[in-house]
Parts: C-alpha cells; sequence; structure tokens
C-alpha cells in the first residue's frame, strides 16, 4: 500500500509529493525499509518509489544508502570481519599491505563507481613501476576479496576485479638461466661444501642447526619454534606442530602459530647422527645455563635454538648465520635457508624415495617447486643409469658395432 504526503518543495515554492512503499527488509539487519521518493505528482512519486523497491527486490542493493561508501571504508569492514576468521597473522599482515596499495589509487572513490577498467589500470601502473609478479597478483586477490564481500552485503552488483588479466612480462635469457631448478637445491658437493664450513668457521649451534635442516627439510619457522619436548630421543623423531612469527624480528615479541597448511603437521623421523648432534648441542645449552645461575629475566620458553636468555632466535638469525658461513664456500648460487628445504627433497629423490612419500615428510600440500626438483633429479638419474650401462657392456656394445662393419 502507498501513503502519499505534501510537503513544502525545496525552493519553498508550492508543494511536492512524498510517496512511501514498503520495501523488502534489509537483508544483513532484516529490518524493516520504508521507501520515500518526491515527485511533482503523486503518480511521479509513486513511479519513483517504484523503481527503487524493484531494484531492492532484484538485487538487495539500497542505493541511497549505499551511494556514499568509499572504498577505503568497506576495505576497513573486510579487514576487520577477515582478520577473526582463522587466518594466520602472517597473512592477516599481507592483506593490510596489499590493501595500503589499492588506497594509493581508489581510497576515496565511491565503491559503486568502481568500474573494471579502474582496476585493470591498477594493476598495470603497478606493473608499470617494476612491481613483481606475486605482489600484482596479491592485491588483485585482496581487492577481488572485498569486492566479493561488498557483492554478500548488498553495497555493489558486479565485481570490478572479476575477469582482470594480471601483467606478465616475457622471461628473458638471463632469467631463465638464472631461474633453473638446479639453483634451488644444493648439489652433494655443494652441500658438503657448506657444511665443512660450519665445522670449520662456524659455531656448534650452527653445525646443529644447518644439518638438521638439511636432514629433515624443516621450514625456518618450524625449526625456530622448535621444543626439547618436540625431539623424542628414543626414536629420533621430532614432532612439527607449529611455526615462529616474528615480522619485527624483536626476540621477546614472538608468536608461536600452526604451521603453513594441515599437512605440515607432522612427524619426521631423523638419521641418528643428527639426532646426536642435538644431544650434544642440548648438553652445551644446559652447561650455559647453569653459568647463567638464577635470572629472573631468562626466558624458560624450552626453545632448541634460543639466545642465552632463553629467547627464539627469528628468521633473520639464520639468515645472517649462513651469510656469514657461506662466504668460506665455492657455492655461488643466491641461498637462503629455505634452499635446504629444496636440498633434502633432491636428497629423497636421489635416494629413491617416491614422491608422495617426499611431500608428506616435507609438509607439501602445493607439489609444484616439489614435482620440479623430484623430475630433475629422477630425469638425471636415469641419465647417469644409461652412461654406467654404457661404460659397464661397452665390450659388448663395441663387439656389435665390429660385427656390423
Amino acid at each position: 500500500m502507498a501513503y502519499f504526503t505534501q510537503v513544502k518543495a525545496k525552493n519553498k515554492q508550492g508543494f511536492k509529493w512524498v510517496c512511501v512503499l514498503e520495501g523488502p527488509p534489509d537483508p544483513v539487519t532484516g529490518e524493516r525499509r520504508q521507501i520515500a521518493r518526491r515527485g511533482e505528482t503523486k503518480k511521479e512519486a509513486l513511479a519513483r518509489a517504484e523503481e527503487v523497491v524493484r531494484k531492492l527486490k532484484e538485487d538487495g542493493i539500497d542505493e541511497a544508502k549505499v551511494k556514499h561508501l568509499t572504498f577505503e571504508e568497506v576495505a576497513k569492514d573486510w579487514h576487520n570481519v577477515y582478520s577473526r576468521g582463522n587466518v594466520k597473522p602472517n597473512t592477516i599482515r599481507v592483506r593490510k599491505n596489499e590493501i595500503s596499495v589499492l588506497l594509493r589509487y581508489i581510497a576515496k572513490a565511491k565503491i559503486s563507481k568502481i568500474t573494471p577498467k579502474m582496476h585493470q589500470d591498477i594493476l598495470n601502473d603497478l606493473d608499470d613501476k617494476g612491481y613483481a609478479r606475486v605482489t600484482i597478483e596479491g592485491v588483485h586477490v585482496t581487492a577481488n576479496m572485498i569486492y566479493k564481500y561488498a557483492i554478500k552485503h548488498k553495497i555493489i552488483k558486479n565485481n570490478p576485479a572479476a575477469g582482470a588479466v594480471i601483467p606478465t612480462k616475457p622471461l628473458t635469457v638471463e632469467e631463465v638461466e638464472n631461474n633453473s631448478i638446479k639453483e634451488k637445491y644444493l648439489e652433494k658437493t655443494e652441500l658438503e661444501d657448506f657444511l665443512k664450513a660450519c665445522w670449520e668457521y662456524g659455531t656448534f649451534q650452527d653445525v646443529a642447526v644447518f644439518y638438521l635442516l638439511a636432514f629433515s627439510g624443516l621450514r625456518s619457522g618450524e625449526l625456530l619454534s622448535l621444543k626439547w619436548s618436540d625431539i623424542n630421543f628414543e626414536t629420533n623423531e621430532i614432532r612439527i606442530t607449529k611455526t615462529m612469527y616474528n615480522p619485527n624480528c624483536n626476540m621477546r615479541k614472538y608468536l608461536l602459530t600452526t604451521p603453513k597448511t594441515k599437512g605440515s603437521i607432522r612427524t619426521v623421523d631423523v638419521d641418528e647422527t643428527v639426532i646426536e648432534l642435538l644431544k650434544r648441542h642440548k648438553e652445551n645449552q644446559e652447561k650455559e645455563k647453569k653459568l647463567r645461575g638464577e635470572d629472573e629475566e631468562y626466558h624458560n620458553g624450552n626453545f632448541v635454538f634460543c639466545h642465552k636468555n632463553g629467547y627464539p632466535y627469528v628468521q633473520r638469525n639464520l639468515i645472517m648465520w649462513m651469510e656469514r658461513l657461506i662466504k668460506h664456500t665455492n657455492i655461488t648460487k643466491k641461498a637462503t635457508p629455505h634452499i635446504f628445504r629444496h636440498t633434502h627433497i633432491s636428497m629423497l629423490a636421489e635416494a629413491g624415495v617416491d614422491l608422495p612419500t617426499i611431500m608428506k615428510r616435507v609438509g607439501h600440500e602445493d607439489q609444484e617447486t616439489t614435482l620440479k626438483i623430484y623430475t630433475h633429479v629422477t630425469e638425471k638419474m636415469k641419465k647417469n643409469a644409461n652412461d654406467k650401462i654404457k661404460n659397464y657392456f661397452k665390450d659388448i656394445l663395441n663387439h656389435k658395432k665390429q660385427q656390423e662393419m
């Protein structure tokens, strides 16, 4: 039913008709909505009110309510909801950074006015400014989630990020050569070279850290979060249930979170040689603690790798140790501690371990890099096997050639 009233016109000359219709309830709050529109005549006011009600019934969007909402306001609402979900702190931080990139372009833009071209222009401009593809992809994904949130809450009808193209530059010859899968892991001789440097130029803790990384496949964060209670010295097993989160590299402000994926929660059996190194490291640690005596500043977190005050190391420490040690080797690869994870995969492949078992051991759900390393190593093994056959049976092969002559 329509209700009509007359009100004075804004210019105070004459009157206008106001038509009030019952609209569909608010989809979010469920509250009653009454739609009021003005017109020179009853017919005009009714037609305007009916048009609004029709649109509300079709897509649920109250244009008068949302037309002034900016992208920044909606992005803030989305991030508030997103950060309360089952999301890791580091992911929340990354999403916030990606929002800040988007705000440089469309912070005050009315979200209902943002077009697919505007979104594509943002991606193109980031590409022109030399941003990495992974960064541009992240910005696109975050924008996509914000727009989907806006659609869900009846703020916009269409997603401006749908169908966008992530700019891709063709690889140069240098990039192709530097991106070789061989660059992602250490060959056996390189691993021997690095571990030798640990013994000759590093501390015993360096030895324990890098032997464990190389022979377990642990991620850096998983290694740094290890507690002595995670190591079973009787069965030579290590239980991985957490990872270290410390974006500000402040040892006192660390946070232990669940691993990267569900598949990352696992138990890894470790060679007894590495276990013996860990036992010796534990003894050294206990001696240091005893020398320190009673100290209220000591953080009794039971961490396997920690400062003398008990607080755990951060990823930056591992990088610094590796940079210091690699200078004493002939390794020319751009290596970070993560290379030992890939090295472990190559070691398993070379030892004849099947791909599913390798995936389970290293806690990989995304198998792209693992598969590339596995394929590269196994293909190299097949080639070596063929060379060995040729060498071993060269007399017979040469005999056949002689017969043919």
